[in-house]
Formats: structure tokens, sequence, C-alpha cells
């Protein structure tokens, strides 16, 4: 299947978990505004959790996407759990132990409460693991986690939800069928997720890192109908008269060169586009650039586009984290880099 798990928690692009984590919560745990201090924002440990689980020989290859996050109660200011996440993308019957094996190692760690949710983003319907047991000789242990089948959850309870963790359950809807219906029908569905997350009153930068998620999770195969997915969207948002030339040109810059740079490993078609998009105003200058990026090679990618809107453009650090799909961390990194220049 054409789509991407790992954009759940982020590689160069940014980690749907951690744009909406706040929102995460809120879906699975109703009364979350009373039970975690959620001004006090997250940790997410991602280094922790490669070192407590470090990569071998081909463990990427049927690893699922994980995520830990250090989240604070109400309950003190030194009080706080861990919480597990893992989004599982195909039925694996040894999926159980695994997520006891992580339980035990955290725990081993850190000493704290945690709670576990697995996200079965898979097309099979009998794949719904919930435990992991083992007895012997009056021995035993059962290990209970969170468990939610996106499959299985109705469409009409999604689109109704004012949670944007529903959107994410349903732009994964739109990906398992995929392999059942043409791209053309795609097409439709992914427009009409769009439409319907466009009416949400979410705030815009939700709305932005939502429909990056929607738009990169699952892929078209034909160009034309990404294309056509970009011109429905601008027509749903008008975005060309809203947003403003400048960032509009940025924008389709940097989604259309980095996706030239990183396929075929070029260098000069991002910076040229945008330097000549954002001083002549035309999306011809940015095509002319990618155009010729497409000959000479880019090695810098996401970089080279960071720097370039941080010394050519006013955007703060989020507005160009969510212009180029990067994180946080990885703008503020640049800027620094920068000013020791």
């Amino acid at each position: 299947m054409n789509r991407d798990d790992t954009l759940w928690i982020g590689t160069p692009k940014r980690a749907i978990l951690e744009d909406i984590f706040d929102d995460f919560l809120r879906f699975f745990v109703p009364d979350a505004d009373q039970v975690f201090d959620l001004e006090r924002g997250f940790v997410f440990l991602d280094k922790e959790l490669e070192q407590l689980f470090p990569p071998e020989d081909d463990a990427y290859k049927n690893r699922s996407v994980d995520k830990l996050v250090q989240v604070y109660t109400r309950e003190g200011a030194e009080k706080w759990i861990l919480v597990h996440i893992e989004v599982q993308g195909k039925a694996d019957p040894a999926f159980g132990e695994r997520m006891f094996t992580y339980f035990s190692r955290i725990f081993d760690k850190y000493r704290r409460p945690i709670t576990a949710f697995a996200i079965l983003t898979d097309g099979t319907k009998s794949f719904r693991p919930s435990e992991y047991a083992q007895s012997f000789l009056g021995t035993s242990l059962v290990y209970r986690f969170n468990s939610y089948k996106i499959l299985e959850q109705p469409p009409d309870d999604l689109s109704k939800s004012n949670n944007p963790f529903a959107v994410v359950a349903l732009v994964v809807q739109t990906a398992l069928k995929r392999k059942k219906i043409a791209e053309e029908a795609l097409l439709d569905l992914k427009l009409e997720v769009a439409k319907a997350l466009l009416a949400k009153p979410f705030p815009k930068p939700k709305i932005r890192q939502l429909l990056n998620f929607l738009r990169y999770y699952v892929r078209f195969n034909e160009k034309d109908n990404r294309v056509k997915f970009d011109q429905g969207v601008d027509q749903f948002t008008n975005r060309k008269e809203t947003v403003g030339l400048e960032e509009f040109l940025i924008q389709r810059a940097t989604n259309e060169g980095l996706e030239i740079g990183i396929r075929k490993g070029e260098k000069i078609g991002i910076r040229r586009g945008l330097k000549e998009g954002i001083k002549e105003g035309k999306i011809a200058g940015i095509k002319e650039g990618i155009r010729e990026g497409e000959k000479k090679g880019l090695d810098q990618k996401a970089y080279a586009v960071v720097a370039n809107l941080i010394r050519q453009t006013a955007f703060d650090d989020e507005q160009i984290a969510g212009l180029t799909e990067v994180t946080l961390a990885f703008v503020q990194q640049v800027r620094r880099e920068i000013a020791t220049q």
C-alpha cells in the first residue's frame, strides 16, 4: 500500500502525533484536561526510546512506529506518567508480546506509571490485539493495553467529531481504501476529507498540519492527481487570495522542490526556485528554479530550504516549520547555526 506510517512520528517531516498530542489525549481520555496538566506541555523521549530498543539487523523492516511521551498530571509538580504509543500497520501475531516487552523495559528504566495505546492502521479485520498473557506451573501474567482499530471506526462518527485526531483516523481509513479503488476515486475521497477538515473549528496551524498529513500519508501514483488535489484544496480555501502571494510561492516551491530533491539528490532547485519566486513574485520563477535543479542536483535538501526562509523572510520558527514540514527543533537548530556563521 502506498502510504507512509512514519509520518505519525516524523522523519524529516513533521510528526502528526507531536502536532496534535493534546488532542490525542482528549480523544482517548474524556476528562484529559482534569487528569493531565496540559499547559506544562510534553517531553517526547525519542532518543531514550531508541536507547532502550537499539536497531539491529533488519530491525526497521518489521518494527512498528513507536512514541514515548512524558506527561504531567494535576496531582503535583513532580507527578508524571509515561504514555507509550505504537502505530501498527500490519497484522503481527507477536505484537502483544512486543507491547509487553516495551512496557517492561520502559518501566524498568523509569519506574513510573505507564499507559499504552496501540493504534492499529492495518486492514486485517481479525487482527485485534489488546493483551499479552502467559501461564506456567502456577505462575501467570496478563498485560492489557488500550487498542484502537481504525478500520472498525464508523466514518460518520469520525466526520462529526471536532477532535483533530478523528481527522487523522479518517485519513487512515482513506488509505485503507486505496488498494480497492481507482486513483480518480481516491482523489475524490481525499478532497472530501480536506473539505470536511476545512469546515472544522480548528486553529490554522493544526489545519495546515492535518492537510499535510492527508497530502503525504497516502500518495497518488499519478502526478496529475497530486496537482488536482492541490488545486482542489486551493479552491476550498481561496488560498492564492487569502494567504498572500509570498507564502503561497514559498509553500509551493518547498513542496515541489523537496520532492524533487529527495528523489533525485538535487542541489539547486529549491534554493533558486525560492530565491526567484520570492524576489519576483512569480510561480514561473520557482518552476524555472526547480527545472534548473533537476540538472544540477541537491545535497542539503531541507536544510537549504529552512536556511533560505530564515535569511529572506520574516517568518518565525513555527511558521517556517509548518511551511517546510520539518520539526520546530530542526528550524531552531538551523537558526542557531546561521547566527554563529
